[in-house]
């Protein structure tokens, strides 16, 4: 929803759908918080809690509707470490300088950075997910008896087929509801929710970290919280945009960049582990028909009374009905679209996409797949923009050589900008026109410089004119080749 839409629309507009969806989002979250909880090595009810706190706080106060937010495997894979050598204490620390850190980069706008990630790195980071969410539920399939793949089965049935018929209630619940009952009444031998751990019996409550408040802490936790600050913000920026597409609805990216920091200052008083966006949980809740903030709301409170109030009937979920739900996420996440566009899309965008996959799902690091899309994004553009730049030249009557330039002199272009000088021709005078040409860094005033000054130096009469206002401004201030006794500047 947009966020000038008013408040009670953004709340109350979709108060079934977003109930129904908040109570589907609940189920599927109990087993990957503590999934998650166990990678970091914490307690189940640190992931637990962590969950309650995120989707409750930033469906007050991030700027995303219908985006759920809650303990992730991006995020306790970069905690593993601190807590392994330090404890959950510091971790609780952590998370709450991670989210000191989130609220800066939503008050300084930093959000606005998230332009620099193109659609190939998007669609790479989805289709990566989608992977990874598959690959995550692998454990619960290989070497189970036959009876786990007859209910994932039975339930994936219902997932799709039930929508056939009647979307009055989201399928994915009906479908692990019914898959409760069946192994219950049957007395199934199979998984359930409370194989997975022990699950919290009370309330959370508002603590302060049990650490030395000294510099020392500081030295230790700065590093991890910086991580924790720039993952969670990528993830969820880029759930963020994911769920416009799919609502076909702007958001507020600088608050929810505030939303998350202040969730994860309430999740680190409340003893849970730092968190952000999720995309499967996100799917889900979209695809069962939440928009508003309403069923990140229900998520969070029907999530923490389930698992302290009603433990014992949550503990009889079975694993398989929630495979089954985490399999439908992973085939509606994946951009299948996105395999036949490989052989249309020009190659180095089929590249920054096929990258971002393999890089992400080698190493389970968000940060390091989409790290290495832009990087290549970045390379890609900076070789085709290079290559736009065009140099013209022709020898007047009286024997002046003129250059026409045309295009973008930086970095990437400023050794063919030099290379297509001839500074041994011998000519009396030299025109460089630069009308149609952009100076954008030193390295291109430094291809400038060299050019004008070689010729100079052979006593060669060199003019160089039609620079725009922003290329004159640059030359003035960083060239030198008008400035007496000065060398050409180094390139960057």
């Amino acid at each position: 929803m947009h966020p000038k839409i008013p408040l009670r629309q953004q709340w109350f507009g979709n108060v079934r759908g977003d109930v129904l969806a908040g109570l589907v989002v609940a189920l599927a979250l109990i087993p990957e918080a503590i999934a998650f909880s166990i990678i970091a090595g914490v307690d189940p009810r640190v992931g637990l809690y962590a969950s309650f706190s995120m989707a409750v706080v930033t469906a007050i106060v991030g700027g995303r509707p219908a985006m759920i937010s809650a303990a992730t495997g991006a995020m306790a894979l970069v905690m593993v470490t601190l807590v392994r050598d330090h404890g959950l204490q510091y971790l609780l620390v952590a998370t709450l300088l991670a989210g000191a850190f989130q609220i800066l980069a939503g008050v300084l706008k930093l959000a606005s950075l998230m332009r620099f990630v193109s659609r190939s790195v998007i669609t790479g980071f989805v289709n990566a997910l989608a992977i990874l969410i598959f690959a995550a539920q692998l454990p619960e399939l290989v070497g189970m008896p036959w009876t786990v793949y007859a209910l994932c089965a039975a339930a994936l049935a219902i997932i799709y087929g039930l929508p056939r018929i009647t979307r009055a209630v989201p399928s994915p619940l009906v479908a692990i509801v019914a898959m409760t009952v069946l192994v219950a009444a049957m007395g199934i031998d199979v998984r359930t929710v409370s194989d997975m751990g022990a699950l919290p019996d009370s309330l959370p409550v508002f603590l302060l970290p049990d650490v030395p408040w000294t510099l020392e802490t500081l030295r230790i936790v700065l590093p991890v919280s910086a991580t924790l600050a720039v993952v969670g913000l990528l993830e969820s920026l880029l759930t963020a945009r994911i769920v416009d597409d799919m609502t076909d609805t702007p958001s507020d990216k600088h608050r929810e960049c505030v939303g998350q920091g202040a969730a994860n200052i309430a999740t680190g008083f409340l003893g849970g582990m730092a968190g952000c966006a999720m995309i499967g949980q996100s799917v889900i809740n979209v695809k069962s028909g939440g928009r508003g903030r309403l069923a990140s709301m229900v998520a969070g409170t029907v999530l923490l009374a389930l698992v302290v109030f009603a433990g014992p009937w949550v503990g009889m979920i079975p694993m398989a009905a929630l495979v089954a739900v985490m399999i439908m996420v992973s085939i509606g996440t994946f951009s299948w679209q996105s395999l036949l566009d490989l052989r249309r899309h020009p190659p180095g965008s089929s590249a920054v996409m096929l990258s971002t996959v393999v890089v992400t799902v080698a190493t389970h690091d968000l940060a390091k797949g989409v790290l290495t899309g832009v990087l290549l994004s970045a390379l890609f553009f900076a070789r085709r923009v290079g290559r736009l730049l065009d140099i013209e030249d022709s020898l007047d009557a009286d024997g002046t050589r003129r250059y026409r330039v045309r295009g973008q002199v930086f970095f990437a272009s400023a050794n063919a900008f030099g290379d297509a000088f001839d500074l041994l021709e011998p000519v009396p005078r030299v025109v460089i026109d630069l009308t149609h040409a952009h100076f954008w860094d030193l390295s291109a005033i430094g291809a400038l410089d060299t050019v004008v000054m070689k010729l100079r130096a052979r006593g060669v009469d060199v003019e160089v004119l039609g620079l725009n206002a922003a290329s004159a401004t640059l030359v003035e201030r960083l060239g030198v080749h008008d400035k007496p006794g000065a060398r050409p500047a180094a390139g960057h």
